[in-house]
């Protein structure tokens, strides 16, 4: 009987020591980090990491007693050594992994995190696609690629460069960044004519080899998006192939400016090739707490060692994960481990049971850090933009940032957390920036084009015209081409930020108007008419001249008399309005003359007075004024009859004086259709076609003529003389022709609406536009 009730006090005592101690808090939390100690990177991140973990320690109010201990492994830039550090590491049940920095790593112990159930908080990882659903376990301190390059294409959109060319690893981080380069940069019309893959080392033959073979290329805007490289092979590089000179444009991604130290003195010395180099860094908004961790780390840290962003978001990670395990710890008491299955040989790992809760936690975090903000976007786990400062390299001396950008403002001379938030979507001219060095040393912003060295210039097709040679011809004997449409194209290309070579390319034999029926080039320049079935094999530019076609006809020019102000009115209308005249002076006399005394007097006086009185209402400077009602009713009625006939003769006089009387009884193009009359127009037009097979009209009608002389001498001859009723043209040939002849005139307006316009195709086509 003893024994039992010492059996049942041993288990009592058992449960209540056990039970209690559940609900205690642990005395000791292990989180993992998992980086290359010896990197640009990883040096700085190392003395931030144990730093955070030290401040967080001697901080009670953060974990109240528990000790947060931090285990570190080196990936040593090697995927497989990650994957195997990240399995030592989670076997000492950790509670969460800081790290890695390299994204490729980072996807393979991010599929272990998942797995065992360990949130995976990253502050160097950039690769966007980490974002995925697929990693729901991966959280991220740093910004991420996408968020990068849509400042980059901005940047690019800035200085108005139409091409880059992108230099980039050929890894994960690497292609998934061009990818969100190219992203971005064709929302803003702009093309990626090259990418230029390298090998994650850099090798020194492989970069020389890429770069000299990208100097054939035309573009000189250079994208670069490697990894941080203290030796800055890629512009050593280019400065031994003379690629560092005024006319190359070099902009790096943040891995530049993290590599040359943004926190070290503005003095530093830099090597002499780097001058003009444009680069992107995060932005960390000035406070007194960075102040202080920047003066702490340059105190403490190795030789080696360079603070950089990514040391101060590694720094917040330890801090953010602290407060997450402190408030995880505040509401479930105790860390509990589970095992898994067999996930490395004989190893059974653990299961962290509460990982989605502190996962939540972590997401749920809304802080300060020496980095900025700390706050977590729902939809993808990413930490909430601060912006990128933009920086230049001038005189071997690290430039003062000159401008910032944030998605909100675009660039702009305020910080982003000075600037007022405004909302998404802002104009080129709410963007601004410092002067910028440039490569060479000049001041002067580059081109970003030159034409290349094996670049063959694009033939133009332009016509060789006999007739109105004043838009467009070849001057003979001088190969020269000149002409209206010439000098449009020669302004247009001057608005390209860029070079087009080009080569002029006559077709026809100058002595008659060449069709469009042997057109093999690649592009036309010319008095080329944009017209719909045209618009299915060639693509046009916008049009540069109106056109239409018209109807040109013979006109009267007969010169006004000095009488021509009579013809308005007839004899009969004259003879009613001075007799109307003479009437309302005799009523209104009759009227007033017994109530007026203007009216009274001698007989003379009274006659003059009562014809003055009539005919000054016509000019309304009679002096004399009515008192009878009945008189003034009369003079009512008399200046509205007067308002009508002085609008009538008006209107009558000016439609004599500014109309001419046409000599054809040709009023239209439906008049034309119905006529058995000849109809010309020019060699080479679209008109023929237009008329036999849009209006029907008989192509025995027709009569083909070849110049300006030759429209003159058809209408002068008409239609019984062997020549022409009228002429249909376009526009602007007719206008031309008008300007030098006064026997013809346009009737009515143009019945077709175009334009000119410049033709281009890709491949070089072969069009019969004279079909069309």
């Amino acid at each position: 009987m003893k024994q039992l009730v010492r059996a049942l006090l041993f288990i009592v005592i058992w449960v209540l020591v056990n039970g209690s101690a559940g609900s205690h808090r642990p005395a000791l939390v292990n989180i993992g980090a998992i980086f290359t100690f010896d990197s640009v990177i990883g040096r700085a991140a190392k003395p931030a990491l144990e730093a955070a973990v030290s401040d967080v320690n001697n901080d009670t109010r953060i974990l109240k007693g528990t000790e947060l201990r931090l285990i570190m492994k080196d990936a040593r830039c090697n995927i497989f050594m990650g994957a195997i550090e990240a399995f030592e590491i989670v076997d000492k049940e950790v509670v969460a992994i800081i790290g890695p920095e390299s994204s490729g790593i980072a996807r393979i112990i991010t599929e272990i995190a998942n797995g065992l159930q360990v949130p995976l908080v990253s502050y160097a990882a950039t690769d966007p696609t980490l974002s995925a659903l697929q990693f729901p376990y991966f959280v991220r301190t740093t910004q991420t690629d996408s968020y990068q390059m849509a400042a980059m294409a901005d940047l690019v959109q800035f200085f108005e460069w139409k091409e880059v060319i992108a230099v980039f690893v050929d890894d994960d981080y690497g292609r998934n960044g061009l990818v969100a380069l190219e992203n971005e940069l064709n929302k803003k019309m702009i093309k990626v004519t090259s990418k230029l893959a390298l090998n994650m080392h850099l090798d020194e033959r492989e970069v020389m080899d890429t770069l000299n073979k990208s100097k054939s290329l035309g573009p000189r805007v250079y994208i670069l998006h490697v990894y941080p490289d203290p030796e800055m092979r890629i512009f050593n590089i280019a400065e031994k192939l003379e690629m560092m000179s005024s006319n190359y444009v070099w902009l790096a991604t943040d891995w530049f400016a993290e590599t040359i130290g943004p926190f070290s003195p503005v003095n530093q010395t830099l090597p002499s090739f780097l001058q003009g180099v444009v680069g992107l860094r995060q932005h960390t908004p000035e406070s007194k707490k960075k102040r202080d961790f920047v003066s702490r780390m340059q105190q403490r840290r190795l030789a080696r060692s360079e603070l950089n962003t990514y040391g101060l978001q590694a720094y917040d990670t330890v801090w953010a994960l602290a407060y997450a395990i402190g408030r995880f710890i505040e509401e479930f008491n105790n860390i509990t481990f589970s095992p898994s299955g067999k996930l490395l040989g004989d190893r059974t790992s653990q299961v962290f049971d509460s990982g989605a809760h502190l996962l939540e936690k972590i997401l749920q975090l809304n802080f300060s850090g020496v980095a900025g903000q700390i706050r977590f976007k729902e939809e993808d786990r990413n930490i909430m933009s601060g912006g990128y400062d933009v920086i230049n390299i001038n005189k071997r001396f690290m430039h003062s940032v000159v401008g910032y950008w944030s998605n909100s403002s675009g660039f702009s001379l305020i910080a982003p957390e000075y600037r007022k938030q405004e909302e998404n979507g802002y104009s080129r001219l709410d963007q601004h920036l410092k002067g910028i060095t440039w490569p060479g040393g000049t001041t002067e912003r580059p081109l970003g084009w030159v034409i290349a060295v094996d670049e063959k210039p694009l033939r133009i097709g332009v016509p060789n015209r006999a007739s109105f040679v004043e838009f467009v011809t070849e001057i003979h004997d001088s190969h020269k081409i000149q002409g209206y449409c010439i000098d449009v194209f020669v302004e247009a290309l001057k608005l390209l930020p860029y070079d087009v070579p080009y080569r002029f390319e006559p077709f026809g034999d100058g002595r008659s108007n060449p069709k469009y029926d042997e057109l093999v080039f690649d592009a036309a320049v010319g008095d080329i008419a944009i017209v719909t079935n045209r618009t299915k094999i060639v693509d046009f530019s916008q049009p540069f001249a109106a056109t239409g076609l018209v109807i040109v006809a013979p006109i009267s020019n007969t010169k006004s008399s000095a009488w021509v102000f009579l013809q308005p009115f007839t004899a009969e209308m004259w003879a009613v309005t001075g007799a109307s005249f003479v009437i309302v002076a005799v009523v209104i006399w009759v009227l007033e003359h017994r109530v007026n005394d203007e009216f009274r007097g001698p007989p003379r006086r009274q006659i003059v007075t009562m014809f003055l009185f009539s005919f000054s209402t016509l000019f309304k400077t009679n002096q004399e004024t009515t008192i009878s009602a009945l008189g003034r009713f009369v003079m009512v009625t008399w200046l509205f009859l007067l308002m009508v006939i002085t609008a009538s003769y008006t209107a009558s006089l000016t439609s004599i004086l500014t109309v001419q009387q046409l000599s054809s009884p040709i009023t239209g193009i439906d008049s034309l259709i119905t006529s058995n009359w000849p109809v010309g127009y020019q060699v080479g037009s679209f008109a023929y076609e237009y008329l036999t097979e849009n209006l029907g009209i008989s192509r025995s009608r027709l009569i083909s003529l070849g110049s300006p002389e030759e429209y003159g001498r058809a209408l002068r001859q008409g239609p019984g003389g062997g020549g022409v009723a009228a002429i249909i043209d376009e526009l602007p040939y007719v206008e031309l022709f008008l300007s030098k002849q006064r026997d013809f005139g346009i009737i009515g307006t143009a019945f077709t609406r175009g334009g000119w316009g410049f033709v281009s195709g890709w491949p070089p086509f072969t069009a019969n536009l004279d079909a069309y």
